[in-house]
């Protein structure tokens, strides 16, 4: 869904560096794959043909963190209870 990233943070041998990689466009999405050491993110778009891809060995990735595209509220979304507060 537009809107949808997911931030990738690598060690970079003393230092961290960060990468996001959004959908762009609608109807494009973002695919989280990982096996055999290596991380790969790529933005796919409805028919499942790859974008970009960005591929991290699994080692150095220190975060991956996948932020959803907020979605507008509908009439019947069931109100949220604050919790209680704890003395």
């Amino acid at each position: 869904m537009k809107g949808d990233r997911v931030e990738i943070v690598i060690d970079a041998g003393g230092s961290t560096r960060t990468y996001d990689i959004e959908a762009t466009r609608a109807g494009r999405r973002v695919d989280v794959r990982h096996g055999r050491g290596l991380v790969e993110v790529t933005e796919t778009t409805r028919g499942g043909t790859a974008v970009r891809t960005a591929r991290f060995m699994a080692g150095r990735v220190l975060a991956l963190v996948e932020h959803p595209a907020p979605r507008p509220v509908l009439d019947d979304d069931a109100d949220v209870t604050p919790l209680r507060q704890t003395a």
